[in-house]
């Protein structure tokens, strides 16, 4: 059986491009480009709470990078190193080699490169640290968010909620509708290059990783504001409009993790302006609503102006 540092070496050592030191000393070094501040970004995948055992390693080693790739469109960054630790239950050189395969794929996408970590023995998790650049000042902040402000997202959200329903059987897709809303839980798609078009244009910012209405709810939290958002508005995929459960349909939508689109707010002034950075990012921006004065809250409203109750705003860790 190798050891750990033969593991590192065989799978997760590669030459260091940008960094002035990578993947096998005691630390990284990295060396900021002149006049850009760093944005620093991690999160853990645990399995059976963040994916199911047995889940796709070359998948997983895609998703595990693109949740940090999103954190930093979420801020307007430009992705550019980050450090994995990882604990596995036994040494599987298949499903490592898989892994990885998943995960420099996407790097290598990005221009982002690995430059260290851990590797362990224990119930498989997966932890990665992502550091970014960006000009001062550009960063879009969760308390920037300002009355008046339009509220946008990207894409579409509850694709991805609605393919762990099917996986967990509460649920039946069929297949090309299966096939599309897993790839949506276990591939998603991370708005880099939104999020850098989107600097000095949107004002607050926030991916959507626990739900719409409770990651917006995060945006209202930190700014002090209200938001009234349109129901009829919201953009939705043909597999959720096609979806016969009228109530997991809309639980998937408003509540459902794992999308890791960006929702954010913007001046009315900026209208053109956001929807060009869509173009360019070739990914489709909705105006799904406003903010508004009031003490913080998400107003969901029908197509008559009048609210409709909210059962659940979206995924927590510890329920």
């Amino acid at each position: 059986m190798p050891s750990e540092f033969e593991l590192i070496a065989k799978y997760f050592t590669r030459p260091a491009r940008t960094a002035a030191l990578g993947v096998g000393d005691d630390c990284a070094l990295i060396r900021p480009p002149a006049g850009l501040i760093l944005a620093l970004t991690t999160d853990t995948l645990s399995e059976g709470t963040h994916f199911l055992p047995g889940a796709d390693p070359r998948r997983l080693g895609h998703k595990s990078l693109a949740v940090n790739l999103s954190d930093l469109a979420a801020m307007g960054a430009d992705p550019r190193w980050f450090l994995l630790a990882i604990a596995l239950p036994d040494v599987d050189e298949a499903w490592l080699e898989a892994f990885t395969a998943g995960m420099f794929a996407l790097a290598d996408a990005h221009a982002i490169e690995l430059i260290g970590g851990d590797t362990t023995r224990g119930p498989r998790t997966i932890t990665v640290t992502a550091i970014g650049t960006l000009p001062p000042g550009y960063a879009l902040r969760r308390d920037a968010a300002q009355a008046g402000d339009d509220v946008w997202l990207s894409g579409s959200t509850g694709d991805a909620a609605l393919g762990l329903a099917h996986l967990k059987g509460k649920f039946t897709l069929t297949g090309e509708a299966a096939a599309r809303c897993i790839a949506r839980l276990e591939q998603p798609v991370a708005r880099v290059a939104l999020g850098q078009r989107l600097r000095g244009v949107a004002a607050a910012a926030i991916d959507v990783s626990d739900g719409l209405l409770a990651d917006l709810g995060h945006i209202l939290e930190r700014s002090k504001f209200a938001a009234e958002v349109d129901y009829e508005s919201l953009p939705r995929s043909p597999d959720l409009r096609a979806c016969a459960d009228a109530t997991l349909a809309d639980a998937c939508l408003l509540a459902g993790g794992d999308d890791y689109e960006l929702v954010f707010t913007a001046a009315t002034d900026k209208r053109t302006t956001v929807e060009a950075a869509g173009r360019a990012a070739n990914v489709a921006v909705t105006r799904i609503g406003r903010i508004v004065a009031g003490a913080p809250e998400v107003r969901l409203l029908d197509r008559a102006g009048k609210s409709r109750r909210i059962d659940r705003l979206g995924f927590d860790h510890f329920r």
